[in-house]
């Protein structure tokens, strides 16, 4: 199986705050698959660290109100151009975030109040037919 994952739960540094959410238990679960890390924010070009960026009505900003939405639709079109031909059979992202949220993302308000919605990538990848899991879900996917 062909798994396409948030490249931070692997343990990349590519968090905003140049840290990572690296995920054992995932990585383990990954072991006898084929493993796609992918990280729209990084293909943003905004580098690492830099600002948090929340979604405001469907809108990227920074934690200083500057719009970086442009800058994250061009990481979220680099992303899909990277698996673009592939098969991916999972798509497992993480939790929240303002690209790959599955369920929940923070309001925009910078309060950390949670609102139902998808991350930027999420949403293209769910609209393309992909079967996404958020990673604290992990554990109802038999095939992991």
């Amino acid at each position: 199986m062909r798994v396409l994952v948030s490249a931070c739960l692997l343990g990349e540094n590519c968090k905003y705050n140049g840290k990572n959410n690296r995920n054992e238990e995932l990585i383990r679960r990954l072991q006898k698959h084929e493993v796609v890390p992918v990280c729209p924010e990084m293909l943003s070009g905004l580098g690492t660290p830099r600002p948090c960026v929340e979604l405001r009505d469907g809108v990227a900003f920074n934690q200083y109100g500057e719009d970086v939405d442009a800058a994250f639709h061009t990481g979220v079109e680099r992303a899909l151009a990277q698996i673009e031909g592939q098969q991916i059979d999972l798509v497992v992202l993480q939790s929240r975030s303002p690209t790959c949220g599955v369920r929940q993302i923070y309001d925009g308000t910078f309060s950390r109040r949670l609102i139902d919605g998808q991350g930027m990538l999420a949403a293209a990848l769910q609209a393309r037919g992909y079967r996404l899991v958020d990673v604290e879900e992990i554990d109802s996917i038999p095939e992991l």
